[in-house]
């Protein structure tokens, strides 16, 4: 946890870091913009390919591989600052995309098998906490080290952080896979002649794989990506808010509003480690999670107060964590290897949803004003949540009834 922590806040100094690089490199602010979306759609292809490798490799050696990659393209960039070519950068961000994404998917997966079934709600907790302090570090940071040691330093130190999140798992040597690799049940059970052609098969594993999810859990994943879409346009509009709101120090309210939402996220890891039955939650605690998430965020864009704007935040930050353990927790109650399927869908559709949201958002503001942006990316989300909500219910109703039926 200390590793995976300290990797986190070289991720969050780096994101600041490795933006700022982009705009020196590039030189227009669409060179940036294209950093980041070739950063998200390698990403979006990790995520698809996740659930396929992890049935061929361990899932800790998933992760050490992401480590050493992401360590080596750092290194790369710290030593080539004064003289990177623009396809170097390319390089370094698509490994950076890929990596981040290869090494969640199979960290998030392989909790369950690491900590036992029954404590994987505080294990998520733990998580959510670690990359709370990990962002408020990294973000806080940025600009003294930037300033002290420039790009060199920041991204030394990222690199440093991805050998020693590689360091811990080559030396505790967690156990991360329930059953060996090759033997899940995609490759257990022969797919039969190929009398249509060689795609027949694999479309035929693609349907079997979709069969085996609960339409609820598509759901779950489906509105984890719209969040997503929701999440990018708070994170577009705040440092416009912040630039309006205070102008002379639109940095100590930026900071303001993550410390504030971290101090949320961390009070819902030690409100949900009280409930005995935390990792039982499921599809409607996460809906009704993400109603009062979105809402948080549209009233903290209301153009309120210093101190009702930090209970705002925080408020997002507290149902922001209960989502994310909630959410996670669901997923991981899967079988083995099923999770890193469902983690690697999980994944693919928060990149696509967060990088649309953020060239939609970016559009909007430039005729709207932030918190209309803010309400209606998030009134979709708010939407989205309540639509699960009204399924669960019904399900529920329905399955009582069926039961009630049967005794009499």
């Amino acid at each position: 946890m200390s590793a995976y922590a300290l990797s986190g806040y070289g991720n969050y100094l780096n994101l600041i870091a490795l933006s700022l690089f982009s705009y020196d490199v590039t030189g227009t602010a669409f060179g940036v913009g294209a950093v980041m979306a070739l950063r998200l759609f390698s990403g979006f292809l990790a995520g698809l390919a996740a659930g396929a490798l992890s049935a061929r490799v361990t899932r800790r050696t998933m992760m050490i591989s992401a480590d050493v990659a992401q360590a080596a393209a750092m290194t790369v960039l710290a030593l080539c600052v004064s003289r990177t070519p623009l396809w170097l950068l390319a390089c370094a961000v698509v490994v950076l995309g890929a990596g981040n994404t290869f090494f969640t998917v199979a960290l998030r997966s392989s909790i369950p098998v690491m900590v036992g079934q029954e404590a994987r709600s505080r294990a998520n907790g733990l998580l959510v906490t670690a990359r709370s302090f990990a962002t408020v570090l990294g973000f806080a940071s940025a600009a003294p080290v930037i300033g002290l040691g420039g790009y060199t330093a920041a991204f030394a130190v990222n690199a440093a952080s991805f050998v020693v999140s590689a360091t811990a798992l080559l030396v505790l040597r967690p156990r991360t896979d329930e059953t060996d690799v090759g033997d899940s049940e995609e490759d257990a059970k022969p797919d039969g002649p190929r009398s249509d052609g060689p795609l027949l098969p694999r479309s035929r594993r693609v349907r079997r794989a979709m069969a085996g999810v609960p339409a609820l859990l598509m759901g779950m994943i489906l509105l984890r990506g719209v969040d997503a879409l929701a999440s990018s346009s708070h994170n577009v509009a705040l440092p416009v808010v912040a630039h309006t709101t205070a102008p002379s120090g639109p940095a100590v309210f930026m900071t303001q509003f993550w410390v504030a939402w971290a101090i949320g996220t961390l009070l819902a890891h030690q409100a949900l480690k009280r409930r005995r039955d935390a990792a039982a939650w499921g599809e409607r605690a996460f809906a009704v999670g993400t109603c009062l998430m979105s809402l948080s965020f549209v009233v903290a864009f209301a153009g309120l107060p210093t101190p009702a704007l930090i209970v705002a935040a925080a408020s997002a930050g507290f149902a922001d964590g209960c989502t994310e353990i909630v959410y996670t927790s669901r997923l991981q109650a899967a079988p083995d290897r099923q999770r890193s399927r469902l983690f690697g869908w999980s994944a693919t559709a928060e990149q696509s949803g967060f990088a649309l949201g953020t060239v939609a958002a970016a559009a909007a503001l430039e005729v709207l004003p932030a918190v209309s942006v803010v309400a209606a990316f998030h009134g979709a989300a708010m939407c989205g949540a309540l639509a699960l909500l009204v399924i669960t219910i019904r399900r529920g109703t329905a399955a009582t009834r069926s039961s009630t039926s049967k005794e009499d």
